[in-house]
């Protein structure tokens, strides 16, 4: 992977298998503090210690439709590549708890790529699932949280191509005004 936002979207997808009602994104750039924290939150089915000993071998995955789960073991290098390092804590029955750090001036950090594209897959493709996204800048803050615009819409499917289109305006802007 090239791009962080297809990390994020990758380990986003695993809050959505393991049955998250919630899943949060908070991606906090410190550039005073030459640090980047990638934080995932979730209110899924969490795991056992076991499985959490095991989520860092690529040949181990709980899904059934692939063999490998590569999306937490490269992450966790990338982190270690950019100085920092990746710490998961998880309970079952309660949830998972990823963050990510990484020095901002790391020449093995990758571009955040497309994070508005990222988002949006989510929002749009797990309609069961509410996903929060704050991006913080220097202190900047900027936050999308389907469960608000789900209250806004009054029964209109969050996929429906002008919400979509709304949408992503909303998070350009958001971004545009933290940058």
């Amino acid at each position: 992977m090239n791009e962080l936002s297809l990390y994020i979207l990758d380990i986003m997808e695993n809050s959505v298998h393991a049955d998250a009602k919630t899943a949060e994104l908070i991606i906090d750039e410190a550039i005073q503090k030459n640090l980047l924290t990638i934080d995932i939150l979730d209110d899924g089915r969490g795991m056992d210690k076991d499985i959490l000993k095991r989520v860092y071998n690529p040949f181990y995955t709980t899904r059934t439709t692939r063999k490998v789960g590569l999306g937490i073991p490269l992450f966790k290098e990338q982190c270690e590549l950019c100085g920092g390092d990746l710490v998961i804590e998880s309970t079952v029955g309660k949830g998972t708890h990823l963050v990510g750090t990484m020095k901002l001036d790391s020449v093995d950090l990758l571009p955040m790529g497309n994070i508005v594209d990222t988002i949006l897959t989510l929002a749009m493709n797990e309609m069961n699932v509410d996903i929060k996204y704050t991006h913080i800048r220097d202190g900047k803050r900027f936050i999308f949280d389907t469960r608000e615009i789900k209250k806004v819409l009054n029964n209109v499917p969050i996929n429906t191509p002008d919400v979509v289109i709304w949408m992503k305006e909303y998070i350009i802007e958001g971004l545009n005004n933290i940058n």
